[in-house]
């Protein structure tokens, strides 16, 4: 009868095809790390280090670098309403590497903050610029700044061939509008003004640029020279830190069960659904209305917005999934001593704990949890979940039944990249048949690996071992219904007040202890702060005997009214799994933390390689078409041919049988 049970219960919960007897597991790596698939059509935007490989070239001008950071930026990110994770300083998310894996689109401070951080990373000097209902950037190089407009996709060529900077167009704009009054402010007077090669007959420093056609449209067709006649025109006019965020990086991991899919298309879904509101782009075809422009930049996905499944069906019976998890504590699975269930409580007299964590490379819309639960009278199952790398828990059910459980954990895991699982079982016989977490996520279509018509190489590549824990946490405390806080991350504060983080004396600081499942083997952080006076900033430093002391490795210097400065640490004494990360200001005059990101980068105690399956599915004339790939070494070339164009349907990654 319960044999009956088990089987009934593992086809209502869609999991029968696990092994209800398993054999031995084989010799495999528990995890395979930082897995790649691209292909020859679309550059790899996947890490700062992916894009410099993708984008800057040995012996570039200042002027090149710049430029290649302006393109990056408008070849990966569209114009439009953006996505919403932390309500933080600028309200939006404004990592450059995360817009353009998980997005795919935001709109203009935004596209300032990648044009910053990229041309940053090059060593150049950039800033924002305040305008009349829009927000730019510009590089310095070459003796001036230059406008690199990334978001309307806008370039000011002067008569030398040199990029204008804002204070150049708007004394351009302002002689003109002094010579044509009755044009600024006037919409409609402008816009008419701009047809028919009109606005070529316009300012002077406007006249040379490519940017528009021929009757005055921007790429996308949602502004125009009257629009830029507008923004420029004097009104309103500001240095301004579109501060970002620095750290985010495109590791997919996998673990025998686990399976990622990525989809070019979408089912509506977005990170804004509970607030916030759509992209227009959700809808759009590339190519057609406001993502006209972006096939001649390269883009051959059908849309923008894709929504992609992660699903991770543990393999309990055959004990493969002791490699994958944080901690297993007195269970033994099926293969191990042939008694059921699939995992089950090896010393009934105490406990049994299982902690599984669930890091994404792209941003959770939905979860849930299926079980099923074994159990003899007396027996119990209390499953918690935690969002701050398992400082704190939150008890999701406690189960004294047998059978199918679900627990919908999507109002929890919405907007999150990781949290954690953890399974208590108490009493002999109890465990778990069979355990499925499942989720809809977000990412751009823009990077994935497509393929196109004729002759198609696409690449394979694993490795390094390694995993990340990272601590990002809003600073207002106002936003705990929407994510987690800084706070949540238990930090140690000495004279630092709210909102945000601002130095209430003439001193402050706040550490950050963090904890890696395995050796670490680099701290990378920093902060969007505020220091004033030149003496002010935030010294960087690091701990790594519980605080006792504390190295020094990093400044974030004043004056500024607003910087953004990221650092990476590599020193790390052999055998390190827990560190502090404390930043040390002084202020004379508002100093202060925006915001903030820290990553701890890991080697993964049960991390190697395992053969990698790779599905493509696409369509060809209406027919459809697949090619699996399985690659059987760290580092592999494939080769597609498609006869017809391809519309791209979904790639899927999960390990080799």
């Amino acid at each position: 009868m319960r044999s009956r049970l088990v089987i009934l219960g593992l086809m209502m919960l869609g999991l029968l095809r696990m092994p209800l007897f398993a054999q031995d597991p084989p010799k495999q790596p528990g995890v395979v790390s930082h897995i790649r698939v691209l292909s020859d059509k679309v550059p790899d935007v996947s890490s700062m280090a992916a894009w410099r490989k993708s984008f800057i070239k040995e012996g570039m001008t200042d002027e090149q670098k710049a430029l290649a950071a302006f393109r990056t930026v408008y070849m990966f990110q569209h114009q439009d309403n953006p996505p919403k994770e932390f309500l933080q300083n600028e309200d939006v998310v404004q990592d450059p590497i995360k817009v353009f894996n998980v997005y795919g689109y935001a709109f203009c401070s935004v596209a300032s903050c990648g044009v910053e951080a990229l041309s940053r990373d090059q060593g150049l000097e950039a800033r924002g610029r305040i305008l009349n209902g829009h927000s730019v950037p510009e590089v310095f190089y070459d003796g001036g700044w230059r406008l690199m407009d990334a978001s309307l996709i806008t370039l000011f060529p002067k008569a030398d061939g040199k990029p204008a900077g804002v204070d150049e167009i708007m004394a351009g704009l302002k002689d003109w509008y002094e010579k044509n009054p009755g044009y600024k402010g006037n919409q409609d007077k402008l816009a008419a003004f701009m047809r028919q090669g009109g606005w070529r007959k316009g300012p002077e420093i406007l006249s040379r640029t490519k940017s528009y056609d021929d009757n005055g449209w921007l790429p996308a067709a949602t502004h125009g020279w009257y629009s830029t006649m507008i923004e420029y025109d004097g009104s309103h006019n500001g240095i301004y830190e579109y501060g970002y965020s620095q750290g985010y990086q495109v590791n997919i991991q996998l673990r025998p069960g686990e399976r990622l899919v990525r989809n070019w298309s979408n089912q509506g879904m977005h990170v804004n659904m509970k607030d916030g509101g759509p992209p227009g782009c959700l809808t759009q075809k590339v190519g057609a209305e406001s993502l006209r422009y972006t096939p001649a930049d390269g883009d051959i996905a059908p849309g923008r917005v894709g929504n992609g499944t992660h699903v991770y069906q543990v393999p309990l019976a055959d004990g493969r999934f002791r490699s994958g998890a944080l901690l297993v504590e007195n269970l033994a699975s099926q293969s191990e001593d042939r008694q059921g269930p699939a995992l089950h409580v090896k010393d009934g007299t105490t406990p049994g704990v299982y902690i599984l964590r669930m890091p994404s490379s792209y941003v959770y819309l939905t979860g849930k949890l299926k079980w099923i639960a074994a159990m003899k009278s007396g027996g119990a199952i209390t499953v918690s979940y935690s969002d701050n790398n398992g400082l704190d828990w939150q008890e999701l059910a406690r189960v004294s039944q047998p059978g199918p459980q679900t627990i919908d954990l999507s109002a929890r895991v919405l907007r999150r990249y990781d949290y954690r699982l953890k399974f208590e079982l108490q009493g002999a016989g109890t465990g778990l048949e069979a355990l499925e977490v499942s989720h809809d996520v977000q990412h751009s279509q823009r990077v994935l690996p497509a393929l196109a018509q004729g002759k198609n190489s696409v690449s394979f590549s694993a490795g390094p071992a390694e995993g990340t824990i990272t601590i990002e946490g809003a600073t207002d405390k106002r936003q705990r219904s929407r994510q987690v806080l800084y706070s949540d991350f238990h930090p140690q504060t000495k004279g630092i007040g709210e909102p945000n983080l601002l130095i209430n004396g003439g001193q402050g600081e706040i550490a950050f202890p963090i904890s890696t499942p395995g050796d670490m083997t680099r701290l990378r952080f920093g902060c969007h702060y505020r220091a004033r006076d030149a003496k002010d900033g935030w010294d960087y430093e690091v701990s790594f005997d519980g605080g006792k002391s504390f190295q020094k490795v990093d400044r974030a210097p004043g004056p500024t009214a607003g910087n953004s400065k990221y650092t990476v640490f590599e020193k790390i004494p052999a055998g390190t799994r827990q560190a502090v990360v404390r930043f040390s200001g002084t202020s004379r005059n508002t100093t202060m933390i925006f915001d903030f990101r820290i990553d701890a980068d890991y080697l993964e105690p049960q991390g190697g390689f395992a053969p990698v399956k790779v599905t493509y599915d696409w369509l060809e004339a209406g027919q459809p078409k697949q090619q699996v790939l399985v690659a059987k070494k760290p580092e592999e070339l494939f080769h597609i041919e498609c006869a017809a164009k391809p519309e791209m349907k979904s790639i899927t990654l999960e390990l080799a049988p």
